[in-house]
């Protein structure tokens, strides 16, 4: 799983570029003031960052994969920073509003709070839109990649936890995979 998105980058972007995000990222756009500056984190191949930017954001991306960020940098026209969130020190970066567009979907359940808690502290965002895949336990893909799998309650005890509270939140089949339903929140901090 570790070098999928590497080794499959362009198999990826062309799954995921062309999906419309204007359904999932209104709600988030419409809570920033404008020309926020907006750290996709996980930005795959600049699809979010593209939106955005076209709305008069300012945006930063962050990804993994060096491949896909040369991608989003190409389709964007933006920095994209290449690290691992995991381990990544984002003390020198600030930003009003952070997305996690489906890119904590490989995160182990008993991480992802200390993990949206250490991000969302340093780079001091007030505004979070967070997407995961619905459902329970462990989904064990056939390309290898762990998607770990959550309820909308759950995660609203995880939030409210880390310092966050819904303002915003959306249930919908996947675009790419209408079998994957996805649970999509606006957050705000507390």
């Amino acid at each position: 799983m570790s070098d999928y998105y590497q080794q499959n980058y362009r198999t990826y972007h062309e799954k995921t570029f062309f999906v419309d995000s204007a359904s999932f990222l209104t709600p988030f756009a419409e809570n920033l003031k404008p020309g926020a500056t907006i750290l996709d984190i996980g930005c795959g191949s600049g699809r979010d960052l593209l939106w955005l930017k076209k709305r008069g954001f300012k945006v930063i991306g962050f990804e993994r994969s060096p491949a896909l960020a040369d991608f989003a940098r190409r389709n964007a026209g933006c920095e994209v920073i290449e690290g691992d969130f995991e381990t990544f020190d984002f003390s020198g970066l600030q930003a009003d509003g952070l997305l996690f567009s489906g890119s904590l979907v490989h995160i182990e359940h008993d991480k992802l709070a200390s993990l949206l808690e250490n991000i969302t502290n340093v780079a001091q965002a007030t505004i979070v839109y967070v997407s995961l895949k619905q459902g329970a336990g462990v989904n064990a893909a056939m390309d290898g990649r762990t998607f770990y799998l959550w309820d909308d309650r759950a995660l609203r005890k995880l939030f409210e936890r880390v310092g966050f509270h819904v303002i915003d939140f959306s249930k919908s089949a996947s675009l790419v995979n209408p079998k994957d339903m996805w649970l999509g929140y606006v957050l705000e901090k507390s």
